[in-house]
């Protein structure tokens, strides 16, 4: 409630700023379209579609869309072919190869260059004479031609909309991690958008213990976060439990880039975590102690 009522005061007060709101649960849904803003969900039964694969090549001098692509896709892929050790290096090679191979007509500013799909990555893959390239597209055909092809599809939705909600409600826990990386680079690329543009972006992160779960997502949030916040943009995360958010190694990283928090009234055993990690005194804990809705710290 508190994340809406900011998000609400953005929208009313600074009519230039724009507004993402990564929900995992769908609780954000109703209020964004009572706005006007695009709902986006992804689900493999929904009309909506984002396609991993969109870049924007004319960026900024000094930065190069296609590395950072190709960065992106490299660890899509070592989320996708999974296993302890995740992509080797004859594999990462081959992965890179194909990525500026498949962006090769789009990055020459071709007519012909029309933005790739994850299925011309596949594709492309197939073509390679390394065994190792056989293996990672084995692991890719499930979500190009496969049962889990949702996002083997063209953008369908206005991405531009000032106020954008990313719904992640309906997803199976194998979806779900290549999801949230997905949606992750969306909002980076959004947010450097609208950096190019002078314009500010307030992004809400829900449920964000979840982010956090899987170490290679979690190690890439965190590069994320760094980046939003040089990009003119305002980054809130928000989670129920302060146990499971404190479980990922990556969080020390995340809390030491924050500037401000909000904390709600806490179980016993968060206020204990909480005081150890921010040292925070017995008097300030009193106010988070069966504190009204609404008040805290």
């Amino acid at each position: 409630f508190a994340a809406k009522r900011e998000l609400l005061n953005v929208f009313l007060t600074i009519p230039q700023d724009r507004i993402i709101i990564v929900d995992p649960m769908g609780e954000y849904a109703p209020l964004v379209r009572r706005l006007g803003g695009q709902v986006i969900e992804i689900a493999p039964d929904s009309p909506h579609h984002l396609n991993p694969m969109d870049v924007e090549l004319n960026m900024a001098a000094g930065e190069s869309p296609l590395s950072m692509k190709a960065d992106f896709l490299l660890s899509l892929c070592e989320l996708v072919v999974g296993g302890k050790e995740g992509l080797q290096p004859i594999e990462k090679t081959v992965v890179d190869r194909c990525v500026r191979l498949v962006y090769r007509e789009q990055a020459l500013g071709l007519d012909t260059g029309k933005t790739p799909l994850l299925q011309d990555l596949y594709e492309e893959l197939l073509k390679q004479p390394e065994p190792e390239a056989r293996r990672v597209a084995t692991a890719l055909e499930l979500y190009c031609t496969g049962s889990l092809n949702l996002f083997n599809h063209p953008t369908n939705v206005k991405t531009d909309s000032r106020v954008v909600c990313i719904v992640l409600k309906n997803m199976g826990e194998n979806l779900r991690k290549i999801a949230m990386h997905i949606t992750n680079e969306f909002v980076s690329q959004a947010v450097d958008t609208n950096f190019r543009e002078g314009v500010a972006t307030w992004c809400y992160f829900d449920e964000f213990h979840v982010l956090l779960r899987d170490p290679l997502t979690a190690s890439y949030f965190v590069a994320v976060w760094k980046m939003l916040r040089k990009k003119g943009c305002v980054s809130s995360a928000l989670t129920q439990n302060v146990k499971d958010l404190l479980a990922s190694r990556e969080i020390e990283n995340i809390l030491d880039n924050t500037d401000f928090m909000i904390l709600l009234s806490q179980a016993q055993s968060d206020r204990a975590i909480l005081a150890r990690q921010l040292g925070i005194s017995e008097h300030q804990l009193s106010y988070i102690t069966h504190s009204n809705s609404g008040e805290g710290l």
